[in-house]
């Protein structure tokens, strides 16, 4: 098997470029929402058509992080994240050029695919650029850059920077992939498993649930899906939650935006928690306070101020609590099956991605109140820590 050692040789540049990567993704990812006020009009989109929209691209997602982490394994880190780099960018720009229904539809799951390939590449890639001692603090740097750039895209829409034009988002978040590839294509090794070492993707999936594995697989499965549930929910109902309670909708997106900022330095916490000797009280203490700000945003006063320092806050608590399991997520697995455990996990997060704002609509049909609604995410914030918990004293920090 190719030692870690070599990309260690080059951890600033690895972890500079996956950083640059995961800035883009989530850009990308919320591409879709700030071009849909403009292109639902263009199209004459309904309710219901906007919803299988935004759905294609989660189903692209989950199809391409299975396929994203076996990539990893089989033709190395590199090789996975160069390809879904380019199968996003391609298949978000040709998005600028759609005419019909239809080819959105299409175009958006193609986009999915190539953004959930991705994913699990970045994971590894920056797990696997430092010390086995630092892992944690190096993917919670890399995927601090999701909410940077979905505060990017945020920002972009707030402000007008894409003149009102829905062509312009899909393109920008086209081109910067395509422009990336090429970098990582020749600034980073391959990380890949040498041939005696191979395993077909059969053995691969056998080994992830292998009796030394399983309750690592099971544990890191609920608490991935139950996560991405919460987090999901908020960034798709928070601003009509908070136009619901009163605010007005340019507030309501700017505690969205700041949502996303708080969500950065949320992150970077949770990386060097799990670097701790004894991560298990800090990591706790991380989904405590998440529960705790859930209960805080809906207990506040519609007012604009104190949304946005609880917006803020809960962005920081719960991407805090996403970044824990990113990070310990590799940390379960020997290298030569790394890609395909990751990318199985972030695949089951994806339905919980779905099932979030889905959960979230059935409440709001059967009349809860937003303030219901964060109460509802309470104890499944409280059980993803259990189940966190308990992937923390099973994980094997392999030194791979």
């Amino acid at each position: 098997m190719q030692s870690d050692t070599h990309l260690r040789m080059g951890g600033g540049r690895a972890l500079t470029l996956a950083f640059l990567a995961a800035v883009i993704e989530g850009f990308d990812l919320q591409a879709a929402g700030v071009a849909v006020p403009k292109l639902a009009p263009a199209f004459g989109l309904t309710p219901a058509q906007i919803g299988l929209f935004f759905s294609s691209a989660t189903f692209g997602l989950i199809l391409g992080a299975l396929g994203g982490g076996r990539v990893a394994d089989a033709w190395g880190r590199r090789a996975g994240l160069v390809l879904s780099l380019l199968t996003f960018g391609i298949f978000s720009a040709a998005t600028a050029f759609a005419s019909t229904y239809e080819q959105l539809l299409i175009l958006r799951f193609l986009t999915g695919v190539g953004l959930g390939g991705a994913l699990p590449n970045l994971v590894n890639i920056a797990a696997e650029s430092v010390d086995p001692s630092r892992r944690g603090r190096a993917v919670s740097i890399m995927y601090a850059g999701v909410p940077l750039g979905g505060a990017i895209a945020s920002g972009v829409a707030m402000l007008g920077l894409h003149g009102g034009d829905w062509h312009s988002i899909f393109l920008v978040g086209g081109i910067m992939p395509i422009i990336l590839a090429p970098f990582v294509h020749s600034m980073l090794p391959p990380l890949a498993v040498v041939k005696g070492q191979a395993r077909s993707a059969a053995a691969a999936v056998s080994a992830v649930f292998a009796h030394g594995t399983f309750v690592r697989t099971l544990a890191l499965w609920v608490s991935f899906f139950l996560g991405l549930l919460v987090v999901y929910l908020l960034l798709n109902w928070m601003p009509q939650l908070l136009v619901a309670r009163g605010l007005e909708r340019n507030d309501a997106s700017l505690v969205q935006l700041l949502f996303n900022v708080g969500g950065i330095a949320g992150s970077l916490i949770g990386g060097r928690m799990l670097d701790r000797s004894r991560p298990g009280l800090p990591v706790a203490l991380s989904f405590a306070a998440a529960a705790a700000a859930l209960l805080m945003l809906g207990l506040l006063p519609a007012n604009v101020g104190l949304m946005l320092i609880g917006g803020t806050l809960v962005g920081a608590a719960i991407l805090c609590m996403q970044a824990i399991l990113y990070g310990v997520a590799p940390q379960c697995y020997a290298f030569e099956i790394r890609g395909t455990g990751v990318g199985l996990a972030v695949a089951v997060g994806r339905l919980g991605s779905i099932a979030g704002p889905l959960y979230a609509g059935f409440l709001v049909a059967r009349g809860s109140t937003p303030s219901d609604v964060m109460f509802a995410l309470v104890p499944i914030t409280i059980l993803a820590g259990v189940t966190t918990l308990v992937l923390l004293s099973k994980r094997a920090v392999n030194p791979n």
